[in-house]
């Protein structure tokens, strides 16, 4: 295994990015979460990052890189592609150092993200249908126009901007033994491993650092596993922050030297995360800064001791936000949708709407049709959205539709 002192990003590295980054990002707080602590058997503090300037941690590696160009690369711009929290870094990064921002973003952005990054003063370009084909383009325009290309992760300057979070957390919560964040290109995670493992080593201490990925997403667990660079074949995620389907060269050589582990959770378990951190913590966090959470939830984590879960991100499309609640709350046994066939004769649905009363469930919307292939003359198709307690209740309405001769089945 390489020393510190010789991997491409160190703490002296880290340490001077947050020389930088003084009175330029908020030192963001730390709050404790008692519920999610009795959960998992130990203390859990949330590192709200979603609270950072432009709603990310981005700005602090997009502010490191841009800082320490030359006056001659300053002028000629810089140019980066996202789909949301990199381009909110660097416009915010640009105004602040009086840098021409261009910024290609995919066809189908969403609308909240598009907005905020004009907001900034960037200049947007829409290309493209995913992150890959504007980050083509915007590579493009570098060459072409000798604009500075300002990539996410896969940079010194980035990594080491990224790493002042764990300096923070490491100020905030001394006592911390397990730090948990989401992982795509690396970056974040790679620049925070660079300073806890550091200073972990300087106070003579174990503290463990571990990635989450997305399952659909998660390229780290098979490139650790081949030890090189392993990329995916297809990414599908509703965390749009960390669907990167390859990790980058520079992050993967520190993060394989010091990463404790690299763990993945289910898009079921990140909507729970999401609803949790709704109603618990009163939180409002995007899928990717959600991991952590999923994972302590899941009892993905052995024996995490005082956690520390950074929230990277809270930029949420509210269109989003609302599939997400839908699918949290059907997750967790709290919402479901129940299809059946019934006789097309009067008495029908207001029997089943008292067996529904009497079960202490409400229902949320009903769809009643005679139309279709699949249904019969004399039959008639109900569709209803129930609200329920949780699993057990769920199956206790469902167990008396079925002692009434109906045959209820779960769709969602």
């Amino acid at each position: 295994m390489n020393t510190l002192e010789t991997l491409p990003v160190t703490l002296d590295d880290v340490l001077k990015a947050q020389e930088l980054l003084e009175g330029i990002i908020t030192k963001t707080p730390v709050e404790s979460s008692r519920a999610l602590g009795s959960l998992v058997g130990g203390n859990v503090f949330f590192k709200c990052e979603n609270l950072q300037r432009a709603g990310s941690f981005k700005v602090r590696g997009a502010y490191v890189r841009m800082a320490r160009l030359t006056d001659d690369e300053k002028k000629r711009g810089v140019v980066a592609a996202s789909a949301g929290n990199h381009a909110q870094g660097v416009a915010v990064a640009a105004k602040s150092l009086g840098i021409n921002a261009r910024i290609y973003m995919p066809l189908g952005v969403a609308l909240p993200k598009l907005a905020a990054t004009r907001s900034h003063g960037a200049e947007v370009v829409l290309h493209g249908h995913n992150v890959d084909e504007a980050l083509a383009e915007a590579q493009r325009y570098a060459n072409e126009t000798g604009a500075v290309f300002v990539h996410p992760f896969d940079n010194v300057d980035v990594v080491a901007g990224q790493g002042t979070i764990g300096l923070e957390i490491l100020d905030q919560i001394p006592n911390v033994d397990t730090i948990l964040m989401g992982v795509g290109g690396g970056g974040l995670l790679a620049g925070v491993a660079v300073a806890i493992k550091a200073r972990a080593k300087e106070l003579g201490r174990e503290i463990r650092v571990i990635g989450v990925q997305a399952e659909n997403a998660a390229a780290y667990p098979p490139s650790l596993a081949a030890d090189a660079l392993v990329p995916l074949k297809k990414v599908t995620t509703m965390a749009d922050g960390i669907a990167v389907g390859r990790p980058g060269q520079l992050p993967f050589s520190i993060i394989r030297e010091l990463v404790d582990d690299v763990v993945t959770v289910s898009e079921d378990s990140l909507a729970r995360a999401l609803i949790f951190l709704l109603e618990r913590a009163k939180m409002v966090v995007e899928p990717a800064g959600a991991v952590g959470v999923a994972a302590l939830m899941d009892g993905k984590i052995e024996n995490p001791g005082n956690t520390a879960v950074v929230l990277s991100g809270g930029n949420i499309d509210p269109m989003l936000m609302l599939k997400v609640i839908q699918r949290g709350l059907s997750a967790a046994g709290r919402f479901m949708t129940v299809r059946m066939m019934l006789d097309d004769r009067p008495g029908s649905l207001a029997t089943i709407a008292r067996i529904i009363a009497e079960n202490d469930a409400n229902v949320t919307g009903l769809d009643h049709t005679r139309l279709g292939g699949s249904i019969s003359m004399g039959d008639v198709s109900i569709t209803i959205n129930l609200e329920t307690k949780g699993h057990e209740h769920g199956e206790q309405v469902l167990g008396a539709l079925r002692a009434e001769g109906f045959q209820p089945i779960v769709v969602h």
